[in-house]
C-alpha cells in the first residue's frame, strides 16, 4: 500500500467511517485511507444511543444496516427530584455498544474501497501541495480522532471548549428499566445527570456525567457515587467502567480553511445539553467526506475546508445556538423542572425536547411557551407513582 493517498481519515469511529463512506459514494475511485490508533473492534466510552437521525445520514450511504440485530426503543423517562415525565418517542432509537457500531461502520467503509490501518498519528503538517501525517501523505485530511485530536492540534486550534466528564459501564437491566432510556438530573454542576439505556440483551449502558469546572475534576469514586444516588441499583454487577471527556459545543462554531477538515468530537461538536455526539459525528463526517471528494474532483484540495465549514453551519448553525441557550437555561433547576412539566402536559413539547437533545432540533414556540408557563406556575405537588408508559400516553409524577 502506498503512503500517498487522495484522502486520509484519522479516526475510525462514526465520524471517520462516515467521512470515508461519503467520499467514496461521491467518487468511488478515490484512494482513501482510514487510520485508527487501535485495532477494531475496540470499546469506547459512550452512552451508545443511536438516534434515528444517525440512520437518516447513513441510509443514503448504504450503511443503515449497522443496527441490525439490536432491538429498538421507543420510551424515554426524564426526571429531576420528584418531577418526572415518561413518554413515547416519535421515532425509535437503538442502543448499540461502540465496540459493535464502530467495527460495523468501518467494515462498510472497507467494503466500499477504503483501506483500514492501525496507526497512531502524532504529527500533522499542511504544506503547499498536501498534508503530511507522520510517514503518510494526503491531498486532503479529515480529522475524526476525538477530543484529544492530533489533527486539530496540527491546525493550531486551541481546544478551549467547555467540557463534561462522564463515566460509563454495563450492568444487568433491572425489570423496572427494561425497554427504557432513563435520564435523571442531579444537583451538581449542570448539565449533570445519570442515565440507564437498555440495550435489549439483558444489559444496560449506565453512567453519570457532569460539567467540568476549575482544576479539580470529579473523581471516579464521585461519579459512581452520583450514579448510584440518582439511579439506585444501577451500578450492581457493573463492568467495563470507562471515563471520557466531552468537548461541548458553544454558541458559535468556526472551521479553518484549507485541506484539513475536523469532524465530530475533534471539531468540538457534542450537544451541550445532553452530551449526545454520535449524530453530530456521523452528520459532520459525511459532510467532510463529500466536501473532500468535491474539492479533489475539482483539483482544489485547499478549498475543502471553507466549503465544509459552510455546509456544517447550514446544517447545524441555528441548532447549535439553540442547544447552547438550552444548556445555559438548564443550569437552573427551575428551568429543568419547567421543561419536564411542559413535556408532561403536551406530547409535542416532549417531542421537541427529544429533537433538540438527540438531533438537529431548536427551541420552538411550543417549547419556549411551555418553559415560560412552567416558570410562572412554579413547582406543582407531585402525583402518586405511575406505571410504565403505554404506547400512546405521557405520564407524570
Amino acid at each position: 500500500m502506498s503512503d500517498s493517498h487522495d484522502l486520509v481519515v484519522v479516526g475510525a469511529g462514526p465520524a471517520g467511517s462516515a467521512a470515508a463512506l461519503a467520499a467514496l459514494a461521491h467518487s468511488p475511485h478515490l484512494r482513501v485511507l482510514l487510520v485508527d490508533r487501535a485495532d477494531l473492534p475496540r470499546d469506547k466510552c459512550c452512552g451508545d444511543g443511536i438516534a434515528p437521525h444517525v440512520l437518516d445520514v447513513l441510509r443514503p450511504l448504504g450503511a443503515a444496516d449497522v443496527v441490525e440485530g439490536w432491538r429498538p426503543l421507543r420510551h424515554l423517562t426524564l426526571s429531576r427530584g420528584s418531577r418526572e415525565v415518561a413518554g413515547r418517542m416519535r421515532r425509535e432509537v437503538h442502543v448499540i455498544p461502540r465496540e459493535v457500531l464502530d467495527a460495523r461502520l468501518a467494515e462498510r467503509a472497507v467494503e466500499r474501497g477504503a483501506d483500514l490501518v492501525s496507526h497512531r498519528v502524532r504529527e500533522v503538517h499542511a504544506t503547499g501541495d498536501g498534508v503530511d501525517l507522520d510517514h503518510l501523505r494526503a491531498r486532503v485530511v479529515v480529522g475524526a480522532d476525538g477530543v484529544h485530536s492530533a489533527v486539530r492540534a496540527g491546525t493550531g486550534l486551541d481546544p478551549t471548549a467547555p467540557r463534561a466528564l462522564a463515566l460509563r459501564g454495563y450492568a444487568p437491566t433491572p425489570p423496572g428499566r427494561r425497554g427504557l432510556q432513563v435520564i435523571r438530573y442531579g444537583e451538581r454542576r449542570q448539565p449533570s445527570y445519570a442515565w440507564s439505556f437498555d440495550r435489549g440483551d439483558g444489559l444496560a449502558n449506565v453512567g453519570y456525567g457532569e460539567l467540568v469546572g476549575g482544576a479539580d475534576p470529579p473523581s471516579r469514586a464521585l461519579l459512581l457515587e452520583q450514579l448510584e444516588e440518582l439511579l439506585p441499583g444501577a451500578t450492581d454487577g457493573g463492568t467495563a467502567w470507562r471515563g471520557h471527556h466531552l468537548p461541548l459545543s458553544g454558541l458559535g462554531w468556526r472551521h479553518p480553511d484549507g485541506p484539513v477538515l475536523l469532524a465530530g468530537d475533534a471539531a468540538g461538536l457534542v450537544n451541550p445539553m445532553t452530551g449526545e455526539g454520535i449524530y453530530y459525528a456521523v452528520a459532520t463526517g459525511a459532510l467532510a467526506g463529500r466536501a473532500a471528494a468535491r474539492a479533489l474532483a475539482a483539483d482544489e484540495p485547499a478549498a475543502a475546508g471553507a466549503a465544509y465549514g459552510r455546509e456544517v453551519r447550514a446544517l447545524l448553525g441555528r441548532h447549535l445556538r439553540h442547544t447552547w441557550a438550552a444548556a445555559r437555561l438548564s443550569r437552573h433547576p427551575r428551568v429543568v423542572d419547567a421543561g419536564i412539566g411542559a413535556a408532561a402536559r403536551d406530547q409535542r413539547v416532549f417531542d421537541d425536547l427529544v429533537e433538540i437533545g438527540l438531533g438537529g432540533g431548536r427551541i420552538g414556540p411550543r417549547l419556549g411557551l411551555g418553559l415560560l408557563g412552567g416558570l410562572l406556575t412554579g413547582p406543582s405537588r407531585p402525583a402518586p407513582p405511575t406505571t410504565p408508559p403505554s404506547d400512546h400516553h405521557l405520564t407524570t409524577t
